[in-house]
């Protein structure tokens, strides 16, 4: 007889509190942010956790250069503008990420041009690109959504086709690889986040990387006011070579990123870790199902990315319906989920009413264009909503004990589905 549901007066399967969060820190990363206050230099892009931190994440992707920045958004606008997207440009990317990606195409007066996504690996899928270019196709970029690295090689043959640039957003990456590189050391430029939630944290942040000279030299100037900006000590030109904006992070920042990246392999590694054995355990469970690893790269999953299947367990009900009703006795069992992306990104409203700048910029810098976005027209994206949600705590300082309680809980649930469909109904 299967156990009774704590959506029913059962037993909760994990213990409250028991759940932690995100990033872990300890006297390592208190002691680095007093060492900034000692040192008295609190800005900079010189500092010196500025310039550590870029040296070794240049190091650890293999490029050449690393620009610290103040968030994912901006390093990955310097990533767009440092590829030579200009205004009225297009770049192609994925239907499917958090809208930031787009947002940087926008920032930089180019229009986003949207791609579905590969139905296994959530990434853009390579064979509906070509399509999309148009003579103003300047760059394409595929987002390595959830830390799963894309598949890049047909993206680079379409490139090379075209005589496009690729520009990454992994943001959510931190570590992963394809074909043995890290994702930050492939042309062209890149750019990462460091909030709070990404695999490397610093509170909030971002990481620009290339191996290009002029585009680095766009980007360190963009970052910083469209200035030359010398090391302290030297004078300062005052004078602004383009427009540029204030994209530079405080030292405090610096300083936890930096404290942060000497465990990074050590909890991504626990990540991958946590990642087979959710995996492989809910083989075992009709009705759910964890990611598929690509045989191109390693992911580091940034989230855990869980479908629900209800033709497995005999449901006569959407994908969408049971992962409604399942989400809501996980919750009771202590199992928490959740979702951040609830439509496509060209079905929001910034792309149906084309807000934007206003007056319509930036597609009316190309008037002879009908630009028409429409969320529908996305129906691998909307798929993947309706039956996916990402379950929480998939990371350290939690441990294999969390793990095999979510799989009792979802094994509970899911023994009892029935019941957890007519309170769902009853509900």
């Amino acid at each position: 007889m299967a156990e009774k549901l704590a959506l029913d007066g059962g037993p909760r399967t994990v213990p409250e509190g028991m759940v932690r969060t995100w990033p872990p820190h300890d006297e390592r990363d208190r002691q680095a942010i007093m060492d900034v206050f000692d040192s008295d230099i609190f800005h900079g892009n010189s500092a010196p956790n500025a310039v550590a931190m870029q040296e070794k994440w240049a190091e650890y992707c293999g490029c050449k250069y690393a620009l610290v920045t103040n968030s994912g958004t901006s390093a990955l606008h310097m990533a767009v503008a440092s590829a030579g997207v200009l205004p009225g440009d297009e770049v192609i990317t994925s239907a499917f990420s958090f809208w930031a990606s787009a947002a940087a195409i926008l920032h930089h007066c180019a229009i986003p041009v949207f791609v579905d996504i590969d139905p296994v690996h959530y990434t853009i899928a390579p064979e509906l690109i070509e399509e999309k270019i148009t003579e103003r196709t300047a760059a394409i970029m595929p987002v390595h959504i959830h830390g799963m690295p894309a598949d890049l090689d047909p993206i680079f043959e379409i490139a090379e086709r075209h005589d496009l640039m690729v520009v990454h957003d992994a943001c959510q990456a931190h570590g992963a690889t394809y074909g043995g590189q890290k994702i930050g050391g492939i042309p062209f430029t890149t750019g990462f986040s460091t909030n709070r939630s990404k695999n490397l944290s610093s509170g909030e942040g971002g990481i620009f990387t290339t191996d290009d000279d002029d585009a680095y030299e766009h980007a360190r100037r963009m970052r910083e006011f469209g200035e030359v900006v010398p090391p302290s000590g030297q004078q300062r030109e005052y004078n602004a070579f383009g427009l540029g904006w204030n994209y530079r992070p405080h030292e405090f920042v610096n300083a936890f990123m930096l404290t942060q990246f000497s465990r990074l392999d050590e909890n991504n590694a626990r990540r991958i870790e946590f990642a087979h054995f959710l995996t492989e355990s809910f083989e075992d469970i009709p009705g759910v199902a964890g990611p598929a690893e690509p045989p191109w790269g390693q992911p580091v999953y940034y989230v855990y990315v869980v479908e629900f299947r209800p033709e497995e367990v005999g449901l006569d009900c959407s994908a969408g319906e049971m992962k409604a009703a399942c989400v809501k006795a996980l919750a009771a069992e202590g199992i928490s989920m959740g979702q951040w992306q609830t439509r496509p990104i060209p079905g929001q409203d910034v792309f149906l009413q084309k807000q934007g700048f206003g007056r319509g910029v930036p597609w009316a810098l190309n008037p002879d264009v009908e630009y028409e976005y429409r969320g529908e027209d996305y129906p691998l994206t909307l798929e993947f909503i309706a039956a996916h949600s990402y379950l929480r705590g998939v990371y350290p300082p939690n441990d294999m004990e969390l793990m095999r309680l979510y799989v009792d809980g979802f094994r509970k649930v899911i023994d009892n589905i029935d019941r957890v469909m007519e309170l769902a109904a009853e509900a």
